[in-house]
This record gives C-alpha cells, structure tokens and sequence, in this order.
C-alpha cells in the first residue's frame, strides 16, 4: 500500500510538472478565430435578450411577488 501511494505521488509529481512547462505549440489564431468568438458572443447576447424579452411577464410578476412578501411580513 506504500508503495502505490508513492507511485501515485510521483505521477503527480510528473503529470505537474508536464501541466507547468508544456513544449512550444506551433499553432495560432487565424482571422476567422477572431470573427467567429464575435459571432458566438453576438448571439449569445441577442439569445439572453430573447428569453428576457419572452419570459418579461412572468420575470416581473416574480420580481413583484418577492418584493411583495417582503413588505406585508413587516
């Protein structure tokens, strides 16, 4: 059992070690990269917008029953 436990440790170890100092990665970002992460982000914003602006009623009737309780237990 000891020695799994220090056989387990030196992967650790290792497996660190390999995390910290990667070898040089020969790769970059190509221009359609940089439109695409524009893209992801543009709709993601227009996505939430849509949900607010179809789930408004029933956000506002949320907000207003909360903050309603709050008020009457006073």
């Amino acid at each position: 059992m000891k020695r799994f436990k220090q056989l387990k440790m030196t992967f650790i170890i290792f497996g660190l070690f390999y995390l910290i100092f990667p070898q040089t990665a020969f790769a970059y970002l190509d221009p359609g990269s940089g439109s695409f992460i524009l893209q992801l982000l543009i709709g993601g914003i227009l996505g939430a917008s849509l949900a607010i602006k179809i789930f408004w009623r029933k956000i506002k009737a949320f907000l207003a029953n909360l903050f309603s309780r709050v008020s009457r237990d006073r």
